[in-house]
C-alpha cells in the first residue's frame, strides 16, 4: 500500500485518477444502499484523506475544482430563483418557510448552549441546520413521480424560502467577514457594499435588456450556450471575490440574472451533471480535512441535533400547515423533505472558519450532522407512505380542519395536459393544431428556439428543451396525460447527437409513463426499430399523407381547410 500511494502521489494524473475510481466505487455502494452522493463523496473525502488512505495530497488542484463547483451549485440555485415565482409565492410556502428556519435557529441555539458550546457556535450550528438539501428533495421526489403532488409542490414553495435565507446568511457573512480581515474599517465595508451595488445595477441591466435575446441566439448552439452559462458564472463568482463579497454570491447573481428567461430549464438539466462532478471534489476536500478522532468526540452533540433536524423540523411544518388548514398527510409528506441538512450548511460552516469566528471542530460536527440525517431522510422520503401509515394513530391531532386541498388532488385540472409533444416544426405543429381543434389540452417542447417563439404566439403552451435529456424529461408535466408524441426530425440534435427519439422512448420507459407513446419515422427500418424500442405507435408522414391525399382522390372530397395562418420562413421540418 505505501508503494501505491507514493506511485499516486508522484504524478498529479495518477491521483485525481484514483479519486474518481474510489469515487466511482463508494458511489456504487452508496447506490445499493440507495444513499444520495453527498454521503458517499463524504465518504471518499474520508477514505482518501490522511485518517485512511491518504490519497488526495493534491490540496492546491483540489481546492481550484472544488471553488468551482461551489459557483456553479451557487449558479444553479439563482437559476432557480426566478423573480416573477418569487412574487407569486403562496402563503403555505412562506409561512412554513419561515416558520421552519426560525423554529430551528432558536431551538438550535437554544440545544448547542445545552451541550456546552459557546454562543456564537450555537448560532452558527442552529442557523446551518436551517438549510434542507434541494438537490436531495428534487431528486427523491422526481424518483417517486411526487414533484407535482400538493406536498411536492408545497415543498418546492419553502425550500425557495430557504434559498433567500442562504443569500442572505451569505451577504451578512461577507459583510462581516471584511470586517474580521485585521485592520478593515468601515469604510472598507462601505465600500465593498458599494461594489455589491453596481454589481447589482448591472445584473438587473443585464437581465432587462440583454439576457433574453442573447440567450436566445446562443441556444441555436446548444453547446455554446452551455460554455457560455460556466463562462458566465465563473467570470461573476470571480469578480464576486474580486470585490470582497464573495465568490459564492457572484455565482448566484450569475444565475439569477438568467432565471427569468425561457431556457433556464435546458442550462439547469445541462449542468447538473457537472454540478456533481464538480462537487465531489468539495466533499472530497471537506472529508479529507476530517479528523476521525475529533468526529468521535462529537459523536453526542451531532447525534442530539440529528434527532432535532430528523423529528423537529417535520414537526414544526406539521404543526404550521395544520394551524393553515392542510390535513395531516399532507403536512407529515411535506415535513419529511426538510428532515435533512444540505451542501449549504457545510459552506457556510466552512465561511465561518475561514473568517475565524468557530473552529473547524463545529464544521465536523455539522459534517457528521449532515452524514446522519442525509441518510436517515434519505429512506424517510423513499418510504414516506409506509412511514405515515405506522405514526398515522399517533397524528391525529394534526387533522385537517377544512378548505384546504386533499393530498390526493395532484396536479390542478389547470396544469393536466392531454397530449405532450415533443417537435414543433411543421409537422408537429400541424399535429398541435389538430389536436387543440379536436378538444385536446397540448403541451409542446422544442429545441429551437424560433420555433418555441412562434408555437407561443399560436397559443399553446411550450418550453424550451432537449428531448434527449432524461432530468429535463422528468420534470414535464406527464401526470394524466394520454400521449408523448415525437415529431422532431430523424437527423442529429441536440449535445449528445443521440437519436431524440429513442432518447425519449426510454426516458418515458425509465418514468413510467402510464400514456401512449408515438414517434414519427420516415423509413420501414427505423420504424421497426422505434417499434422495438417500445413505441405504442409509429406515425410515417409521406406514408401517412399518400394515404389520406388517395382517399381524397378516390372519393372527391374536398381538402380539410387550414386551421392557422401559413407557417413562418424557418418553420422547416426537415433538414436542407
Amino acid at each position: 500500500m505505501p508503494l501505491i500511494t507514493e506511485a499516486i502521489s508522484s504524478y498529479i494524473f495518477y491521483e485525481i485518477a484514483a479519486l474518481l475510481v474510489l469515487a466511482a466505487a463508494v458511489g456504487f455502494v452508496g447506490l445499493l444502499l440507495r444513499q444520495p452522493l453527498i454521503v458517499s463523496f463524504i465518504a471518499v473525502g474520508i477514505l482518501a484523506g490522511p485518517s485512511v488512505l491518504n490519497v488526495a495530497q493534491s490540496d492546491e488542484y483540489i481546492d481550484l475544482l472544488a471553488e468551482l463547483g461551489i459557483a456553479v451549485l451557487l449558479f444553479l440555485v439563482g437559476l432557480k430563483l426566478d423573480l416573477k415565482l418569487i412574487r407569486t409565492l403562496g402563503p403555505v410556502a412562506l409561512m412554513t418557510g419561515l416558520g421552519q428556519v426560525a423554529f430551528t435557529t432558536i431551538f438550535g441555539f437554544l440545544i448547542g448552549l445545552a451541550l456546552g458550546l459557546d454562543a456564537v457556535t450555537s448560532f452558527y450550528v442552529a442557523v446551518a441546520l436551517t438549510f434542507s438539501s434541494t438537490i436531495i428533495i428534487v431528486k427523491l421526489l422526481s424518483d417517486k413521480r411526487e414533484i407535482d403532488s400538493l406536498h411536492g409542490r408545497i415543498a418546492l414553495g419553502f425550500l425557495i424560502v430557504q434559498d433567500l435565507v442562504v443569500v442572505f446568511a451569505m451577504i451578512v457573512l461577507s459583510a462581516i467577514g471584511i470586517g474580521a480581515q485585521g485592520d478593515a474599517a468601515l469604510t472598507d465595508i462601505l465600500e465593498v457594499f458599494g461594489y455589491g451595488l453596481a454589481m447589482l445595477v448591472a445584473v438587473g441591466l443585464f437581465i432587462r435588456y440583454l439576457a433574453n435575446p442573447l440567450v436566445e441566439r446562443l441556444s441555436r448552439a446548444p453547446e455554446l450556450l452551455l460554455s457560455f452559462a460556466i463562462g458566465w458564472a465563473a467570470l461573476l463568482a470571480a469578480l464576486g471575490h474580486y470585490f470582497g463579497f464573495g465568490k459564492e454570491l457572484g455565482g448566484l447573481l450569475a444565475g439569477v440574472s438568467l432565471a427569468s428567461t425561457p431556457f433556464r430549464e435546458a442550462i439547469a438539466a445541462r449542468l447538473s451533471s457537472l454540478r456533481d462532478f464538480l462537487l465531489l471534489f468539495f466533499f472530497i476536500a471537506l472529508g479529507a480535512s476530517l479528523d476521525l478522532s475529533v468526529l468521535g468526540a462529537s459523536l453526542v452533540a451531532a447525534i442530539v441535533f440529528s434527532l432535532f433536524v430528523l423529528i423537529g423540523n417535520p414537526l414544526i411544518v406539521l404543526i404550521i400547515m395544520r394551524a393553515m388548514g392542510y390535513r395531516k398527510r399532507t403536512g407529515f409528506l411535506a415535513g419529511l423533505t426538510v428532515a435533512q441538512i444540505s451542501e449549504f450548511s457545510l459552506i457556510f460552516m466552512a465561511m465561518g472558519v475561514s473568517i475565524g469566528h468557530v473552529a473547524a471542530e463545529a464544521l465536523g460536527l455539522v459534517t457528521l450532522v449532515g452524514l446522519i440525517t442525509i441518510a436517515a431522510s434519505t429512506y424517510m422520503i423513499t418510504y414516506s407512505h409506509q412511514l405515515y401509515a405506522r405514526l398515522e394513530p399517533m397524528l391525529r391531532v394534526f387533522n385537517r380542519r377544512s378548505g384546504q386541498p386533499d393530498e390526493e388532488a395532484g396536479i390542478s385540472e389547470a396544469h393536466r395536459y392531454d397530449v405532450l409533444i415533443f417537435g414543433l416544426g411543421r409537422y408537429g405543429l400541424a399535429i398541435a393544431r389538430q389536436l387543440r381543434a379536436a378538444g385536446q389540452r397540448v403541451y409542446g417542447v422544442d429545441f429551437d428556439p424560433i420555433a418555441v417563439r412562434y408555437a407561443r404566439a399560436q397559443g399553446f403552451d411550450v418550453v424550451y428543451g432537449d428531448a434527449t435529456d432524461p432530468e429535463f424529461v422528468a420534470h414535464l408535466p406527464l401526470e394524466g396525460a394520454a400521449w408523448a408524441v415525437s415529431a422532431v426530425p430523424e437527423h442529429d440534435t441536440g449535445v449528445t447527437h443521440e437519436d431524440p427519439r429513442l432518447s425519449l422512448i426510454h426516458s418515458l420507459r425509465e418514468l413510467k409513463f402510464t400514456g401512449r407513446i408515438a414517434v414519427s419515422a420516415h423509413h420501414d427500418d427505423a420504424a421497426e426499430e422505434m417499434e422495438a424500442a417500445g413505441a405504442d405507435l409509429v406515425l410515417m408522414p409521406f406514408r401517412d399523407a399518400a394515404s389520406q391525399a388517395a382517399a381524397l382522390i378516390a372519393t372527391d372530397a374536398p381538402p380539410p381547410a387550414p386551421l392557422e395562418p401559413a407557417d413562418p420562413e424557418g418553420q422547416k421540418e426537415f433538414a436542407p
